[in-house]
């Protein structure tokens, strides 16, 4: 009995210290990366581990991003989403208004590629 308790016991710690971990791994999508607005003008979305979002386009855009599937989702502010998508390998930011669906076709769209 006490054998059995153990063993359970271990296993719960080994469980737990590896979900600790994996949550602890950096994102592929953390980092900064260049995309271009609606008008086709070059701005910098920065990534943080944290889950903290800024970009350069425009006074104090900020707002909180998480994983999701293939994508980083952020959620601005503003109101406005922006997804960074890997798609086999290239990656894509589109872009939607607030209280538009992230099904719909987005406002925006430019290719995303990491700067540092």
């Amino acid at each position: 009995m006490i054998r059995n308790t153990m063993r359970v016991a271990v296993t719960a710690a080994c469980l737990v210290g590896m979900t600790s971990f994996a949550s602890l791994a950096a994102s592929a999508f953390e980092g900064v990366w260049k995309v271009k607005d609606t008008a086709g003008r070059p701005f910098e979305i920065t990534l943080s581990s944290r889950g903290v979002a800024k970009a350069t386009r425009g006074k104090g855009m900020t707002g909180t991003w998480k994983e999701e599937g293939n994508a980083a989702v952020i959620r601005w502010k503003t109101g406005w989403t922006t997804k960074i998508t890997n798609e086999g390998g290239q990656y894509r930011k589109t872009a939607y208004r607030k209280g538009q669906a992230l099904d719909a076709p987005p406002a925006n769209s430019s290719d995303a590629e990491r700067a540092k």
